[in-house]
């Protein structure tokens, strides 16, 4: 079995209009969010093996935020060029490359791309939106990552700093 977070990047401040978008960083709820959903992912068994992370500074930081509640050595934390502002698609092409040593793994990334895969992934439910800091996790029955695809997927959760 794998076992697949997608979360979305915590709020991100948009202080400095002329700011470049991959250059924005978190806002001071982005900031407060990111822990707390960590640990909410603890109190669930679920801290991530190997964590893959869009190289925009608020998803980079939303990732080394996570990791640091994970215990998990951000030097470790994979960034992928293709995971900035991705379609749906190019989240299988990162999926098929990973080891298959990692069983369960989160990918930091943004929006529209991660709802939309996200729904891809399963009929079961429907999400209109993840919001920022958002998890989604499904599982995957296969033990090949390059299988994930095509492997019977079971959603386990769908979380969000808002859903208490």
């Amino acid at each position: 079995m794998k076992t697949l977070l997608l979360i979305r990047h915590a709020k991100s401040s948009w202080n400095n209009p002329d700011m470049d978008d991959f250059d924005r960083p978190l806002n001071k709820r982005g900031k407060q969010n990111a822990p707390e959903m960590a640990q909410r992912l603890v109190s669930r068994g679920m801290v991530p093996e190997l964590i893959i992370a869009s190289p925009a500074k608020r998803a980079r930081t939303t990732a080394k935020i996570m990791a640091e509640e994970w215990h998990y050595p951000k030097q470790a934390i994979l960034l992928e060029e293709e995971l900035y502002l991705c379609y749906a698609s190019t989240f299988l092409k990162v999926i098929t490359r990973i080891d298959d040593d990692f069983n369960a793994v989160a990918i930091f990334a943004h929006n529209p791309g991660i709802t939309d895969f996200a729904n891809y992934l399963t009929e079961e439910i429907r999400i209109d939106n993840v919001p920022t800091t958002g998890i989604f996790a499904i599982q995957a029955d296969t033990d090949s990552w390059k299988d994930f695809d095509l492997a019977r997927k079971k959603f386990l959760f769908f979380d969000y700093p808002r859903n208490n």
